[in-house]
């Protein structure tokens, strides 16, 4: 498969733990890819209880053998108690999900195909990340901020494999 073939056995959104609709505890991630220019391509990981955002940097391409590994190294670094969930949209770059699910021991959950906006925790950072960061790519495919003003602040840090923006409520 080169990474980029259909979606199979993934699990619904419906089927995500409780406390990752209600925000309860810590370790339920959000994510989405953001692309960029000259093939540059960053994945967006969102704690949803806390808010905080790593972005993964993905080398060269965004198939989805490079995005399961990307992910799952940037995961297996984190605490065990912030490594519970992953939501997706419908992306084929998560065509390996049950392979990064056995390499993490994180499950992944798949939004509607016809939703992917109920992945709301990515949409203000990532927008951000591509209005605020310039480090971050930025494209039309990437979600556009459209104003100015933020409900979030931001501070990136970066670092080799990854560049990790905090993100905090300011309202």
């Amino acid at each position: 498969m080169n990474g980029q073939g259909q979606l199979r056995g993934t699990v619904h959104i419906s089927q995500r733990p409780a406390e990752a609709n209600d925000r309860a505890a810590p370790g339920h991630w959000e994510g989405d890819l953001l692309f960029g220019t000259r093939s540059r391509t960053v994945a967006t990981l969102v704690e949803r209880k806390s808010r905080f955002v790593m972005l993964v940097r993905l080398p060269g391409s965004h198939t989805a053998d490079v995005v399961a590994d990307a992910l799952a190294e940037a995961i297996a670094a984190l605490p065990e108690q912030l490594r519970r969930s992953l939501t997706w949209d419908q992306g084929k770059e998560m065509a390996e999900h049950a392979r990064f699910s056995v390499a993490t021991g994180v499950p992944v959950y798949f939004c509607d195909p016809h939703s992917p906006g109920s992945v709301a925790a990515t949409r203000t950072p990532t927008g951000c990340c591509a209005s605020t960061s310039p480090a971050a790519p930025t494209s039309g495919r990437s979600r556009r901020v459209t104003s100015t003003t933020s409900p979030l602040s931001s501070t990136a840090v970066s670092t080799n494999a990854r560049m990790e923006v905090t993100m905090s409520d300011t309202g």
